[in-house]
């Protein structure tokens, strides 16, 4: 149910997690756990969630609420995902680092210009020739707020911004990425977002989606069999070629329908 749109975040906003957070130095009464943390007591967490899942039906445009339909309903998720994480030498380290996939303007580390240089086939230009294609901006993705643990918002975080990754690895739509993120997170708004999703398609996407050997098959084989994408340190590996990341990553090439 992710949504690609751009939202009002504004490069700068602050990080979902600072180091240099010390939650013992905040006023009397202030709860935050981070900078960018809105505490919510269990009514509050319930009413949202549910809030928020009926304005995705209704909206599904709505980046805002998608976010916080994902963020309320996704602990026991991204707890396993933490888990998953600490299990990988690559994963505890982006734990351990906390990287941000963000420009250098928006917080991060990248630069478009410089991706947009490397040779047609590596992992870097497919991602600025995806992002320039819809124009979307690594910065669009939105601060997590509403995940209690730090270390969890930080798991959302990377799993919202390696979103678009996964799309540069499968070369697909909106739908079969959500499947394969349902498989690969576990995460309710991915499950639920695929599902829905897919009541959306016309006819001739459904067919190609549903035929034998088709799309959907290809997503929930690959997202199961795939190793996880968020153990992946895609920053340090701007320059490999993306045929080596799919073999790496164990993610098969997508069927070639009509």
């Amino acid at each position: 149910m992710t949504s690609s749109n751009a939202s009002s975040q504004e490069p700068g906003d602050t990080l979902a997690i600072d180091d240099d957070f010390d939650p013992d130095l905040l006023p009397l009464g202030d709860i935050r756990r981070y900078p960018n943390h809105r505490p919510l007591d269990c009514g509050q967490r319930v009413f949202l969630a549910v809030g928020s899942g009926v304005a995705c039906l209704a909206a599904p445009w709505r980046d805002d609420m998608i976010s916080a339909f994902g963020e309320t309903t996704g602990e026991w998720a991204l707890r396993l995902l933490r888990d998953d994480m600490l299990a990988n030498e690559e994963g505890r380290r982006i734990l351990a680092e906390r990287p941000r996939i963000r420009t250098v303007e928006g917080g991060g580390s990248i630069d478009l210009e410089a991706l947009r240089r490397l040779p047609e086939g590596s992992l870097g230009r497919a991602y600025a020739d995806f992002l320039d294609r819809y124009g979307y901006s690594p910065d669009h993705r939105r601060t997590v707020c509403f995940v209690d643990d730090p270390e969890l918002a930080y798991v959302m975080q990377r799993y919202r911004e390696i979103h678009d990754l996964n799309h540069g690895t499968d070369f697909l739509g909106e739908v079969v990425v959500k499947w394969f993120e349902a498989f690969q997170t576990g995460l309710p708004m991915c499950v639920t977002g695929a599902f829905l999703g897919s009541l959306r398609l016309r006819p001739k996407q459904t067919r190609r989606y549903l035929q034998e050997g088709g799309y959907l098959a290809y997503a929930l084989r690959t997202g199961s069999d795939a190793d996880l994408t968020i153990n992946y340190y895609f920053e340090r590996n701007w320059h490999q070629p993306l045929a080596e990341v799919r073999q790496q990553l164990r993610i098969e090439e997508p069927p070639n329908l009509k």
